[in-house]
């Protein structure tokens, strides 16, 4: 296995806790972990008979300031979402997506007419959305329950890189129009 050198972005979660960052990497699995328990993501139990595990992956990035320094190590846990089958774990996936030629038409509107405009993001916007189908995935590497090995994470809530996730994220953010 190739060592990576500090400041370099691991691709594997072997090459993140072997490495020069170890510490700072693992440390943002752990927020990431965090998070996704603060937003009740999953539950362990037994994988029922006829169901299979969508297995997942560690995600690492380096964020950085604007003069090139890091300002963060960030780790997120995504689905492989290529592993789910459909009508087994997953049957809808289409959700709206905005086209550029919409947005720079509604930036052209907005200066035209000196309206003001407003953007947001949402930190962590697919946990924010219950999944309706039934999804069972592999515990992530490093952060198995010590005892409970052999259990799997019944997903609650979507996850990165889920099939219906950006679908269910949607179905949720229509929901909460006022």
């Amino acid at each position: 296995m190739a060592m990576i050198a500090a400041g370099d972005k691991p691709l594997t979660y072997e090459e993140a806790v072997g490495g020069a960052d170890a510490a700072k990497w693992h440390e943002a699995m752990a927020k990431e972990m965090a998070a996704l328990k603060q937003m009740g993501t999953w539950v362990l139990q037994e994988l029922p008979k006829g169901q299979r595990t969508v297995t997942c992956k560690w995600v690492f990035r380096i964020k950085r300031k604007a003069d090139g320094s890091v300002d963060r190590y960030k780790a997120r846990l995504v689905a492989r979402g290529f592993t789910q089958e459909y009508g087994l774990n997953y049957y809808e996936t289409f959700a709206p997506v905005a086209k550029h030629a919409t947005i720079r038409m509604i930036l052209g509107l907005a200066a035209h007419h000196d309206w003001e405009l407003h953007q947001m993001d949402v930190d962590c916007a697919y946990l924010n959305a219950e999944l309706a189908e039934e999804v069972y995935m592999e515990q992530p590497t490093g952060f198995v329950e010590e005892g409970k090995e052999r259990l799997v994470c019944k997903m609650l809530r979507a996850l990165y890189s889920l099939k219906q996730s950006g679908r269910s994220w949607n179905l949720s953010i229509s929901r909460a129009r006022l």
